[in-house]
């Protein structure tokens, strides 16, 4: 393959696929420019890998993979944990504001259905998001994931009876 070749095969895959790529990221660091900047990366590598891989899976799944593997290793990175720091004294600064001051920005912050599914253990969370969001198919996401097609099944049942239960205490309490 050469080099023009490769500069429009990849160009194509960031037409295809940058969008479902960013929000895939957006799911585990729930930063738009972070999940960004990572489908960036994702696509470096795979422009520096494109003679490499193999056709025995699909490119999207290959590219998924490698999103995942780029979140992964940001959320383990120090840059992560330093933002998160900063992010819990944003919060604890927050919490001396003016209690009716505190509850308009309490309210601006919820997104109900999407917290709930970012509440949820990130193998559920990952699952739930690639199928329902992203609509893959359950043996597409174990190829992604590196798992088998019945933990996913399990994982998606598992995932969905939490949501319930979640949601039932939420309407429970009246939110």
């Amino acid at each position: 393959m050469n080099r023009e070749e490769k500069d429009e095969m990849l160009e194509q895959l960031m037409i295809d696929y940058g969008n479902e790529l960013v929000r895939v990221a957006f799911s585990y660091v729930k930063d738009a420019e972070v999940a960004k900047d990572l489908v960036q990366n994702t696509f470096i590598k795979c422009y520096k890998k494109l003679e490499t891989f193999r056709q025995d899976a699909q490119i999207k799944t290959w590219l998924y993979r490698i999103t995942i593997n780029e979140c992964k290793d940001y959320l383990k990175s120090w840059h992560y944990k330093m933002v998160q720091v900063k992010g819990f004294i944003h919060e604890t600064t927050k919490s001396i504001l003016p209690s009716t001051e505190k509850a308009v920005l309490e309210k601006y912050d919820q997104a109900e259905i999407k917290d709930t599914i970012y509440s949820l253990p990130k193998v559920y969370r990952e699952v739930v998001y690639l199928y329902y969001y992203e609509s893959l198919t359950s043996e597409e996401i174990a190829h992604v994931l590196d798992i088998s097609v019945n933990t996913v099944k399990t994982r998606l049942r598992r995932a969905k009876q939490r949501l319930e239960s979640i949601l039932k205490e939420a309407e429970f309490h009246g939110r």
